[in-house]
């Protein structure tokens, strides 16, 4: 199992502390032979999880999310009415029926507190697991104390650590309480003619431009990620009734917002102009979620599309496992393909495989007109780029004109396009992101 880590990616300040627990978690769930390991942090009547390691999703858990102290597992074993370890937990008479045995699927524990440089209870360190295992007490409990007196003493001071994650949790919130994302809108083309066939809503954050990923990141840290983007897809949705109807907007949402259920969003009579891109990079081969939710979403009219294929193999995994009614080429590819031979090859491969599963293919980041030939070359038929089209708000745009929906950089004679706008292939049902 690939570990689904709840943590802040590389670009924020708290990168580095937040890797290097997730390091140790991940080396504790592994020794242990367990799913899931985790901080958790006491907070007045809770314990609010910190950092997450291994099949987050597979327990219903997500970094910030908060368990009762007097209620739950945890809580009971840091005020010492369970034991630390329970190798069965659904053997254990103590936990018969307990919520986190029966809904969250908790077979097993092995738990150890964690204690400030003042001594006093910062939190709990904790693995989890599915099944029952075969108890070994001692050395399970003596690993667990030797790495949570490591996390106590050496890594970081966690109280600052948590202090961040406060103004970082305050920060979301407030964007989230003030309306959310300014949102902005860029033109999806036909490379053939070069008409506007769509567009694809973008989050606009404070402060400095190009700072939507640090503030969806920020969001994750806390748990505040899908609420977030939730808001920001709401608001993209409020341009359906001015669009035209023969386009197709397109949002953006991660596997954790998916598997969370965006249903009661998306307006029945729309949902076929719908696309929903899927962002990040998680590991989706067993989050049997996120699959589901694809299907009641596919089901509805909504055509999915796989976000920056061609950066790495978990693109790639996701394509083979949701195939996808649209590929979205990543910009990295796109950018310099003119002058580099692998490029064209991915891009080419890409269609190729597009054309397989009955999908297709649009090219982003398109800049220059050189790209723009060699991206037509290989065969892609959509694209979106500064040199067609830059994003903006809705008021005014060209693409609400039907008289006014072409590129005006000039077309390139003797290349091949597509036909048709982003149409659902035949025998499938059209879905949008």
């Amino acid at each position: 199992m690939v570990p689904a880590l709840a943590m802040a990616a590389a670009g924020t300040e708290l990168s580095q502390p937040d890797m290097v627990i997730a390091d140790l978690l991940e080396i504790l769930r592994r020794q242990l032979g367990m799913d899931l390991a985790a901080l958790a942090r006491v907070e007045d009547e809770h314990l609010v999880l910190q950092v997450l390691s291994g099949d987050v999703a597979g327990f219903g858990l997500h970094a910030g999310a908060t368990v009762g102290r007097r209620d739950s597992l945890l809580g009971l074993v840091l005020a010492g009415e369970l034991p630390e370890i329970v190798a069965d937990t659904r053997a254990d008479p103590h936990l018969t029926g307990h919520r986190d045995v029966t809904e969250r699927g908790i077979g097993s524990y092995v738990s150890a507190p964690i204690v400030d440089g003042e001594g006093k209870v910062y939190g709990i360190l904790c693995c989890i697991g599915h099944q029952a295992r075969q108890a070994r007490p001692d050395r399970d409990g003596r690993f667990l104390r030797l790495l949570a007196a490591f996390l106590s003493d050496t890594v970081l001071d966690l109280h600052e650590m948590w202090a961040r994650r406060r103004q970082i949790w305050q920060k979301v919130s407030d964007l989230i309480d003030s309306g959310g994302p300014q949102i902005i809108y860029q033109p999806i083309f036909r490379l053939a003619d070069q008409r506007i066939i769509g567009v694809e809503a973008l989050s606009r954050f404070p402060g400095a431009p190009g700072g939507a990923q640090r503030w969806y990141t920020d969001a994750a840290i806390v748990g505040l990620s899908t609420e977030l983007e939730r808001l920001a897809i709401r608001r993209a949705l409020a341009v359906l009734p001015v669009l035209p109807g023969d386009l197709t907007l397109a949002v953006n949402a991660s596997p954790t917002t998916i598997s969370a259920g965006l249903l009661d969003l998306l307006p029945d009579a729309m949902a076929g102009r719908l696309v929903v891109e899927i962002t990040e990079h998680e590991h989706i081969g067993t989050n049997k979620h996120l699959l589901k939710a694809v299907e009641v979403l596919r089901s509805r009219g909504v055509r999915i599309a796989i976000d920056d294929i061609g950066t790495g193999y978990a693109g790639l995994e996701q394509l083979l496992h949701l195939r996808p009614d649209i590929i979205k080429l990543d910009g990295i590819i796109t950018r310099g393909i003119d002058a580099d031979a692998a490029r064209r090859a991915i891009a080419t491969g890409l269609v190729q495989v597009a054309g397989e599963i009955g999908g297709s293919v649009v090219a982003e980041g398109i800049e220059t007109a050189a790209e723009l030939a060699t991206t037509m070359a290989a065969g892609i038929p959509y694209g979106q780029g500064y040199l067609l089209g830059r994003p903006g708000p809705s008021t005014g745009a060209a693409w609400l004109r039907p008289d006014a929906r072409h590129s005006a950089v000039p077309l390139v004679p003797g290349e091949p396009g597509g036909p048709g706008g982003l149409q659902a292939p035949a025998g499938k049902a059209a879905a949008n992101r």
